[in-house]
């Protein structure tokens, strides 16, 4: 019984017993789907390929984004020998004698390629057996990871091979997948019915491919329902479109719970979002959005906190960063609520559209040439620091909004000092200085 396989995607799509994600295997680069960074037209590995050129490699990524499936083509294309080896089932000893194998190989002038799925569970001294046979050029290693290879792939072997970083899935993509399986289960299913399988997959074409072949199963005259997909998941499915008006309800409604100061509303409303798959940075940004709008000057530590939690969902991911998402909200709700800063910026919008522009002030202007000082640039100006408590009555709004007040600050949180602050700033501009309290540098 040989050890190779002479063609790996041989009669897969042919075979009903086969899972459909295994029938659903592209054969081609053409029918391969997503990774355009690197298998676009004229991207690194592509053109490896389609020169025949390929080097050992290691594709790291998520699961379901097409790791297994790409080495197999590559093997194909290549016309090389195909050995899948499974960390958790192969040892040294059987290591050695695929190379030994593969060393013979080469001598007749046949190539073998090696995919190890699972690389990061190898030990050191399996991922070292390897190591002088792909240096020989015995091998072509195609290494499938989902964990970082720079901590779980030895340096000797990493160094000698190039790490291509694979992505998940797009919601579109997953969606294509779904629709090119439909005549292969054999049933028919609305567009948003599958959507909603694609934003539950998160990525991973495997998982969604899986969902459609246990949904089909129970699918009544050949059409996929809603009931048949939520008994598969094992959960109801939630009305979610990222591009629909449910989409924009939810938001909105999360939105204002916590304009609202109503915490429990808006874990709610942050918790339907989060199960139904929206992209946790949009939430992220959202919530930054309602720290500047509906908290602002208030309590300016909101900012910050919303910032934090962009930072760490960035940093953790699904489902860690989820936390932090859940935590802002709560700040956000019970802190102090603002929204004088976007009203002052409404009130400066409208007096830029609404009036002429005026020309900057000349004791604003900066004489940055002699004839620039003999033309009054600069003339009356008040340097701040040179007066009592860094306050002088200079105006610096132009001749026709003097006295304009944009800026109104409530008397809750931290925006009531700020209020008190203003006042005495605005009392004391109304007096006039006369001679700055300090010599001049």
């Amino acid at each position: 019984m040989s050890l190779f396989e002479p063609d790996p995607l041989a009669s897969l799509k042919d075979d009903d017993q086969r899972p459909l994600a295994e029938r659903m295997r592209p054969q081609t680069l053409e029918e391969f789907v997503g990774q355009q960074h690197i298998l676009g037209p004229g991207k690194p590995l592509r053109v490896q390929i389609e020169r025949d050129q390929l080097s050992s490699i290691i594709l790291w990524g998520p699961p379901g984004v097409g790791k297994t499936t790409l080495a197999r083509i590559i093997a194909r294309l290549t016309h090389c020998d195909f050995i899948p080896f499974s960390a958790v089932l192969s040892g040294i000893k059987e290591i050695k004698t695929v190379m030994a194998d593969a060393e013979r190989n080469r001598r007749l002038g046949r190539r073998t390629l090696i995919f190890i799925d699972e690389i990061h569970r190898f030990n050191k001294a399996q991922q070292d057996a390897f190591l002088p046979y792909v240096e020989k050029g015995d091998i072509i290693l195609i290494g499938a990871t989902t964990e970082n290879p720079s901590f779980e792939v030895i340096s000797a072997l990493l160094s000698r091979t190039k790490v291509y970083m694979l992505k998940p899935l797009t919601e579109d993509e997953v969606l294509g997948l779904l629709k090119r399986a439909l005549p292969v289960v054999k049933v028919t299913a609305d567009e948003d019915l599958l959507r909603q399988i694609a934003v539950y997959s998160n990525g991973d074409a495997r998982t969604a491919l899986n969902v459609l072949e246990l949904a089909a199963a129970a699918a009544q005259d050949g059409r996929l329902t809603a009931e048949a997909i939520e008994d598969t998941l094992q959960r109801k499915m939630l009305l979610y479109d990222k591009a629909g008006e449910e989409h924009f309800n939810l938001i909105s409604a999360l939105h204002k719970s916590v304009r609202s100061s109503d915490v429990d509303a808006a874990l709610y409303w942050l918790g339907r979002m989060l199960e139904s798959g929206e992209d946790r940075l949009y939430i992220a940004r959202r919530l930054v959005r309602m720290a500047i709008e509906d908290i602002g000057l208030a309590d300016p530590r909101a900012l910050e906190q919303a910032m934090a939690a962009q930072q760490a969902v960035h940093f953790l991911g699904i489902p860690e960063g989820d936390l932090a998402l859940a935590q802002v909200a709560i700040y956000l709700s019970v802190a102090p609520k603002s929204d004088a800063s976007y009203r002052a910026l409404g009130r400066v919008m409208e007096a830029v559209e609404n009036r002429r522009a005026e020309p900057v002030p000349f004791h604003l202007r900066n004489a940055v040439t002699g004839a620039m000082k003999q033309w009054g640039y600069a003339a009356g100006y008040q340097h701040a620091h040179k007066f009592e408590d860094a306050l002088t009555d200079m105006e610096c709004l132009p001749e026709s909004l003097a006295g304009t007040t944009f800026y109104e600050p409530t008397q809750r949180g931290f925006e009531q000092r700020i209020a008190e602050r203003l006042e005495e700033i605005r009392n004391r501009k109304r007096t006039p200085k006369g001679k700055p309290s300090v010599p001049s540098k």
